[in-house]
């Protein structure tokens, strides 16, 4: 051990040695660029216009290809610098300068708004496309450091991790590129893919963040390269104190000392090495853990079977419920546990009176079992409800989800009572519905094959002819009625530059602006419009909204000309899905 630790100080002093040497080599490096970019900012402008064949412009900047060399001339104020993103303004209908007309201070008060709430799949539908357009930054009072920050943020919050990756790979050199691939590494290491977590790690060319430096001795000897592992532990050790529990687990995985059973569960890649420094780990997680901690373990295998629950105990029952509601356990397995508890039958026929006297849990399976025992269509849907209303007033929403659609599904739309229409309709797994075709209905205006203009499967010239016929049709039929939907698609057709009669229903649903988002028109702030946008739509989905809200959401887009994000708004909420 000893000889073992020696050599990596000395392969610790050579290492040093090098790095010096190459930061010095960096700095002659960085002198001689200075020099050149002297040199290029003094070349005869003539010169320039005399070889313009050989000049590309690349939004505002001039590349003179010259033999293998690459001459740079820039001449960009701080408005002119562009902002990371995944997607091309031109891709929903923006411009590269969406935020250059915006006060910066305004953008701020409204993003640390918005960042309060839990979007909408719609609302974070744009506000991806506000924050991940590629752009350039605000002319006043928005930094790019400040921008990149709010994008970063949004992007962790958000724990899509397939969109964290891309962005990570269309956007190497942004500058704090180790926020994201810590986001990635602790993901997958969660999901107890170790290689993928060292992947993400080994992208990074320096590493400055602690944990990381942590994580990558971690990875080296996960690699067999014990030697680096020991190399960067010495030189992390040179420059700051170690924590102690790292160096104690450290010590063990390089095999100078024998297995320990501390754990700690400070983070995952701490938790993670808990368990591989004890053959024989066992954690127990209470409700209140922390989300890596339940991934973990139920992607390690490392939780206790459901059988062998102990339905008197409170913490074991709830447990299961908050493992449930994560994705750990199944939710035919909590039923199944909820079946297992004892009621007399007076609790059975009287359970609204005992739900006042029992824990909460202990309530949720006696509403089950009361369901399981319930024929009646209005008495089912009302301990339905009830038992919904339960798991989430103990933010255990998810715990229920699947197994309420499969009983909704069970019941024949007609049958519902009025009353609880809304209640089927909200909780019926949508994600088959998405998936299924448009059925198309020439009989109603908004559900006809105008439709296929929105789909882009139309030309304006057929969508002309096409609504012009339709609507000659319904105006000579005395019972058809124009509701708010004709009107929105209407009023959408006549904005792209479709002909449409005057009809005495758009006066019904006229919307007027506020100044305010009269004056972001005219100023073409599209990046402020699509926030003020997410604001107004918020937390509630789309087939939540009411008619008024709608219609002032779709006349800032017409207006706006934001036709591609009008068009999926649309098409959410116009047509019927078969």
């Amino acid at each position: 051990m000893k000889i073992s630790k020696l050599l990596s100080k000395i392969l610790f002093f050579a290492y040093f040695f090098l790095f010096i040497q190459f930061v010095y080599a960096q700095e002659i490096k960085e002198i001689w660029s200075e020099i050149e970019k002297k040199e290029v900012t003094n070349i005869d402008i003539n010169n320039k216009e005399n070889n313009s064949s050989n000049i590309t412009q690349l939004e505002g900047v001039k590349v003179k290809l010259s033999d293998e060399n690459i001459l740079v001339e820039q001449n960009l104020d701080n408005s002119e610098i562009l902002l990371a993103g995944l997607f091309d303004p031109d891709d929903n209908d923006l411009n590269i300068d969406m935020w250059s007309k915006t006060d910066g201070i305004e953008i701020k008060k409204l993003l640390k708004k918005i960042q309060s709430k839990k979007l909408s799949s719609f609302a974070e539908r744009l506000m991806d496309v506000a924050l991940l357009t590629n752009s350039y930054i605000p002319k006043q009072n928005f930094s790019l450091d400040e921008f990149e920050n709010f994008t970063l943020d949004y992007l962790i919050q958000k724990k899509d991790f397939d969109l964290v990756e891309e962005f990570i790979q269309k956007n190497s050199s942004i500058k704090d590129k180790e926020r994201l691939i810590k986001h990635v590494a602790d993901y997958n290491l969660s999901l107890n893919k170790i290689e993928n977590s060292c992947s993400a790690i080994d992208s990074l060319n320096l590493i400055t963040d602690e944990y990381l430096s942590y994580f990558k001795i971690y990875c080296l000897i996960t690699q067999d390269k014990k030697n680096e592992a020991q190399l960067l532990f010495d030189l992390n050790s040179e420059i700051d104190s170690l924590n102690e529990f790292f160096v104690q687990k450290f010590e063990v995985l390089m095999g100078y000392e024998k297995n320990n059973f501390i754990i700690s569960d400070e983070n995952i890649l701490y938790f993670h090495l808990s368990h591989k420094t004890d053959e024989n780990f066992l954690y127990y997680p209470s409700v209140d853990s922390e989300e890596f901690i339940w991934k973990y373990l139920s992607n390690s295998d490392l939780l206790k079977n459901v059988n062998d629950f102990n339905l008197s105990n409170v913490d074991q029952v709830k447990f299961l419920e908050k493992a449930t509601s994560e994705g750990i356990f199944e939710e035919e397995d909590l039923l199944r546990l909820y079946k297992k508890f004892q009621f007399e039958i007076d609790d059975l026929i009287n359970y609204q009176e005992v739900l006042k006297n029992i824990p909460d849990y202990e309530g949720r399976a006696l509403m089950y079992q009361r369901l399981l025992l319930t024929d009646n269509l209005e008495n089912k849907l009302l301990l339905l409800s009830k038992l919904n209303n339960s798991f989430e007033n103990s933010n255990f929403k998810k715990s229920f989800d699947d197994e309420l659609s499969k009983f909704l599904r069970k019941i024949d739309k007609k049958e519902i009572p009025t009353k609880y229409s809304s209640f089927y309709q909200n909780n019926l797994i949508t994600d088959e519905n998405k998936k299924n075709k448009i059925k198309f209905n020439n009989e109603i205006l908004h559900q006809s094959k105008v439709l296929n203009y929105f789909l882009n499967k139309q030309s304006l010239t057929k969508t002309q002819k096409l609504a012009d016929n339709l609507l000659s049709k319904m105006k000579k039929d005395k019972n058809y009625s124009f509701n708010f939907k004709d009107i929105i698609l209407l009023q959408s057709l006549r904005a792209d530059g479709i002909q449409i009669d005057q009809i005495d229903e758009f006066s019904q649903y006229k919307s007027e602006l506020n100044p305010e988002f009269n004056k972001m028109i005219e100023n073409r702030e599209s990046g402020m419009i699509l926030l003020k946008l997410v604001e107004i739509i918020g937390e509630k989905e789309l087939d939540e909204l009411n008619s008024e809200t709608l219609n002032v959401i779709i006349e800032i887009m017409n207006r706006s000309k934001l036709i591609s994000l009008r068009n999926e708004l649309l098409l959410e909420i116009l047509p019927l899905k078969v």
